[in-house]
Formats: structure tokens, sequence, C-alpha cells
């Protein structure tokens, strides 16, 4: 994507003044003219503008008033007031009322270049620091690990190809698989990946802050717009643009979605103004947006730009193999962020985890890895440190007594068959005699209570 012009407008009723301005601007920047302050404020109002050369005595208007009036409606203008002569009272009222500069008309070429360069400079500045603070906000780890499944590898060979292209991708996938961290692996990936990647958790937004959220919104828009707010697509602007939960967009911003990606065009909320704006856009959905389609709770002709690319992530429970890829990348993690040591979790303690269902995929897989490295004194997690709710994966304190007792009977026999086997090196006739009872009834126990034959491999 190729990065805008900055547009300059230039308001001065002196034609060979405009006409200067231009011949030096031109070169680098898009340049807008106007002899009075009215047709000024109309194309302020109705052209995406980031600088105004503004004459202070203008043939209709005072160039105070249109500057008050430019700064009121869009306070990311920047404005620089031109006179014949240096008036300091007109400078220091000017610079009260949000001037950026003030210059007389004795200017040269370098001294009007350097000054519109520090502006655009200035406001690049501004939407970086925008940008920034919407980061930490929706911060969120950046690697995304393939694993060693055939699915997982072939999920990273097409991100890495998708990567390469301008086509929008849907990510699929229930709550929790990563989808936001194979969106930012494809953005890394392509050929803007120095450009803003930011993301739009659209779940978790009022209903009616969504549409702002998106799309920004002019000073004075609605009750309690108290300034002029930058939406996320001008904060992506030139970037990728990961829109997260897109089956929870309503209808009506459904319309004004397609817009933009058929477009490329936007309106802020309580604007006129149509701003363009160039965005890689990624989205994803734990929900099944064909079946939304045919309920009518979903635009079929969004729902077909968005689907270009669909990359759907399995659960974790359908890529189990990669667990102890997984635990290795989180002990790393928390060791660091808790400065501790733990280096390892032990076989029996692993295949307890690769017995669980995990409905909370990657993320409860987290959670639980820095709820076990917080607690831990030791360098080793071992059976007894897994919390019960894993280890009996319908546990509920709701249940009935007996049904309980008879579970936890059997999670407690489960747990002591591992440890002797992890003892004994998973040697099965040894562990029997440990036991003290027949190979064949260790057989039936570990079958049973659905024990691995040999330990799961660990990584490294």
């Amino acid at each position: 994507m190729d990065e805008k012009r900055p547009t300059v407008l230039i308001v001065d009723d002196d034609e060979s003044i405009r006409d200067t301005l231009e011949v030096i601007l031109q070169k680098d920047y898009t340049v807008l003219k106007t002899a009075d302050g009215r047709s000024a404020l109309q194309l302020v109002n109705d052209q995406e503008i980031q600088i105004v050369l503004l004459d202070l005595l203008l043939p209709d208007l005072n160039g105070l008033e249109v500057l008050q009036q430019i700064k009121d409606r869009f306070s990311d203008i920047e404005v620089i007031m031109i006179t014949a002569v240096k008036e300091v009272g007109a400078a220091v009222q000017a610079m009260k009322l949000g001037a950026y500069h003030y210059i007389t008309k004795s200017f040269d070429y370098d001294e009007i270049l350097a000054l519109v360069g520090k502006v655009v400079e200035r406001q690049r500045d501004a939407r970086e620091l925008l940008y920034l603070r919407s980061e930490i906000e929706q911060r969120t780890e950046t690697e995304f690990i393939t694993g060693r499944t055939k699915t997982m590898q072939q999920i990273h060979d097409l991100a890495q190809r998708v990567a390469r292209l301008p086509a929008t991708v849907l990510i699929l996938g229930e709550s929790g698989t990563g989808k936001q961290l194979l969106a930012r692996f494809i953005h890394k990936q392509s050929g803007f990946a120095g450009r803003p990647f930011v993301t739009v958790d659209l779940g978790a937004i009022p209903e009616t802050l969504v549409e702002s959220n998106l799309f920004g919104h002019e000073k004075g828009s609605f009750t309690g717009a108290y300034r002029q707010h930058i939406g996320k697509f001008e904060l992506a602007d030139g970037g990728t643009l990961f829109l997260d939960e897109i089956g929870n967009l309503r209808q009506e911003l459904q319309a004004k979605l397609l817009r933009v990606i058929q477009e490329g065009e936007i309106e802020r909320v309580g604007g006129t103004k149509t701003l363009r704006v160039a965005v890689r856009l990624i989205s994803a959905t734990n929900v099944d947006l064909a079946e939304a389609v045919q309920q009518g709770a979903f635009r079929e002709d969004l729902y077909y730009r968005l689907n270009v690319i669909p990359i759907k992530l399995p659960p974790l429970r359908e890529r189990i193999e990669d667990l102890p890829q997984l635990v290795e990348f989180f002990l790393q993690r928390y060791n660091k962020r808790f400065k501790k040591n733990v280096r390892q979790i032990s076989p029996s303690a692993m295949e307890m985890l690769s017995s669980y269902d995990w409905p909370g995929n990657i993320r409860e897989l987290e959670n639980l890895i820095e709820r076990l490295v917080a607690l831990s004194d030791g360098d080793t997690i071992l059976c007894e440190h897994i919390p019960i709710e894993y280890v009996l994966d319908d546990f509920e304190p709701s249940h009935r007594k007996e049904d309980l007792f008879k579970r936890t009977l059997a999670t407690f026999e489960r747990n002591f068959i591992l440890k002797m086997l992890e003892k004994e090196r998973w040697n099965r006739s040894a562990t029997a005699r440990t036991l003290g009872i027949p190979v064949g009834t260790l057989r039936y126990k570990m079958s049973k209570l659905k024990i691995l034959d040999r330990p799961p491999k660990r990584e490294g």
C-alpha cells in the first residue's frame, strides 16, 4: 500500500501568493486553493485536509474566525497563519485559538517546506501515539506456536502464502485457539510488517460505542463526545486491522463495513467528509457465519467479502500432540515473569493434562501454567500440583456425593499408578511388582483408567 500524500489547503485572496505556495508544495503534497473563508470552511468540511495555510485578512471572514471554526470542528487539522505584516497581538491571539505557527508573506522556499514538514511529522507522531495507546489497551502476546501436527503445519504454510496477498482473511475457531496470534503472524509475514497492526474485539465493546470505535467521531456528535476521536480504521491506515468476533457486528454496521471493504472509504460519526483508508482486513469468529447468513443475522454479501481466504484453527483437544511444546513455551514465559526456575512437568502430570478436554483451549492452558509456575516452590510440576478440575474433567461440587466419591477414588488410583510407573521408568513388570499385583491386572487398570502405555514425549 502506498502512503497517502498529505493535503494542504491554501487560503489567500492574493492569487500570486496562492500560486507561489502551490509551486513550493506540490511536489510533496496534494494542494487545494481558495480565495475566501467560506469556501475554505466548505472544503475543510468536505475534503480530507491535514494542513491549512490561512491568510489573516480575507474578503468575507476574519482569518481568526475561520481558524476558530476549523479548530472547533477538526482538532487534528493544523493551521499556519499568514499575513502581510507581522502583528504581535494577532499572532498571540492566533496561537491561543490553536494555530500551529504564524508567518509573514515575506517567506522563502525553504522556510515553507521546513515548516509544513514539521507539521506533517507532528501529525504522524500524534497518530503513532494514538496507535501505541490502542496497542497497550489491547496488548497480547505475539508469538504464534505452530506445533508439530500436520494440520497446524498446513495452517502455517497457508498463512505464509496468504501474508503476501492483499486479500481479506477470515480466521475461524473456538475461543482461545489463538486467532489473534495467527492474525499477527500473517501481518508480520506481510510486506508491511513495520506498519500498524490494530485489533478490535467486537465482543468486548458496548454496542453503542462500536461505530465510534471503528470509524471515529467528531466533537459534539453525541452526548459525551467532548473531543474528536480517531477510529481504528484510521489508526490502521497503511497496515492491518484485525476485527475479532466479527459475528457480533450488528446489521447496520455490517453495511458500513461492506462499504469500507468495497470503496476504501469511511466517515466519522457526526462527520460529513469522506476519508480514504488503505487497510489489510483480517477478521475472526467463533460462530458459524454461514449459518448466521441463513438465519438472516449476517449479511451474505459481507460474508463473501470477508471469506475470501478462510483459515480454520483446530481446538487444542484436536492437536493434543502439541501440548508438550505449548507447555514448554508457557513455562519459559512465566518463569521469566515470576523469576522462577520451573524446568519441567513430570511425564505423569503431562499425561493427566493430555487426558483433559481443554474447553478453553490454549488460553485455558496458558492460565493453568501461569498459576502452576506462580505457586511452585520447586523445579518440577508433579501430579499433585494439578488442580482437581483438570483431573476430573466433569468435576462440579454439585454432583451427588457418592458419584463424586467414586470418581475421586478412581482419580487417586490413577495418579498413584502414574507415579509408580514414573518411578519405575514406565517398566510395567517392575511397576506391577512394586504395587504387588499381576502384570495383567496392571494392564487392565491402565486401560480402564485411560493411562498410556508409554510416557508422553517431552520437548527438547
